[in-house]
């Protein structure tokens, strides 16, 4: 992915040579948050650096053939990754003294914005969450993953020794915002009434919605099918509905069976 942060370093480098040699240090939005508070670099945490594209998820050392990759010196600028729960030192004497903290406050290591999500809802081995947005996010907690193209495997930040799968679904609420115009005037309680009017199964009615081109899986494009399996143009409203919601969450549990 081209936002991912090893991409956008070679992208710097290749474009931008002078800067990046003038650069002291490279921090992820959460460890120069943490650096803030900390008074002095903070390092990255193994949860949020496992989605850079540079670590080794097993081994939590930075990748020595993608640092070379990326730009050269890269390892000093990063400095080491540490584990999600590291305390890293007292809170700056700087908010001691202008907001009155306790200089007995310390710093935790700070991690990304799903990571946070799995330890703040307190997900444990089995538990799985899913994030209803503009896009879809489905995370859990794994022992064992099976790392494919599809979906990320990122460190556990509360369990150094487990991980978390995360998978994206960009065709998430603006997709359902669509079909509730469409086929409920708008209405969230007339889409739910509609939800609520047909079985489960649909029938063996099945559709696939992404409106602009997916990540999980890259697809584009409209596709229903009936019960015996034969592509049709259009579903009655009520049918639509549930062939919307349906078809997202299949697709959420078998991707995610997929990652372990």
């Amino acid at each position: 992915f081209q936002r991912f942060t090893g991409n956008q370093i070679a992208k710097i480098y290749s474009q931008n040579p002078e800067v990046y040699m003038q650069t002291e240090r490279i921090s992820l939005v959460s460890s120069f948050a943490a650096s803030l508070f900390l008074g002095a670099y903070a390092p990255i945490d193994y949860s949020d650096g496992s989605g850079m594209n540079l670590l080794q998820i097993w081994e939590k050392v930075w990748s020595r053939s993608c640092l070379d990759a990326c730009a050269p010196g890269l390892e000093e600028k990063l400095g080491c990754p540490v584990p999600s729960h590291s305390v890293l030192g007292p809170i700056s004497p700087y908010y001691c003294q202008r907001y009155g903290f306790s200089p007995d406050c310390k710093i935790v290591a700070f991690t990304g914005d799903n990571p946070a999500s799995l330890a703040g809802m307190r997900l444990q081995e089995g538990d799985i969450a899913i994030s209803l947005g503009t896009s879809d996010t489905l995370f859990l907690w794994i022992q064992e993953p099976t790392p494919a193209l599809e979906g990320h495997i990122l460190c556990n930040p509360v369990d150094s020794q487990t991980y978390m799968a995360l998978l994206c679904f960009k065709n998430g609420s603006l997709m359902r915002e669509r079909i509730r115009d469409d086929c409920a005037s708008g209405s969230w309680d007339e889409f739910s009434k509609a939800l609520s009017s047909t079985v489960a199964g649909n029938n063996g009615n099945l559709g696939f919605y992404f409106d602009v081109m997916e990540i999980t899986p890259e697809a584009v494009g409209i596709h229903r099918f009936n019960r015996d399996n034969q592509k049709v143009s259009d579903f009655p409203k009520e049918v639509e509905i549930r062939a919307l919601i349906e078809g997202q969450f299949m697709a959420k549990r078998v991707h995610a069976e997929k990652l372990g």
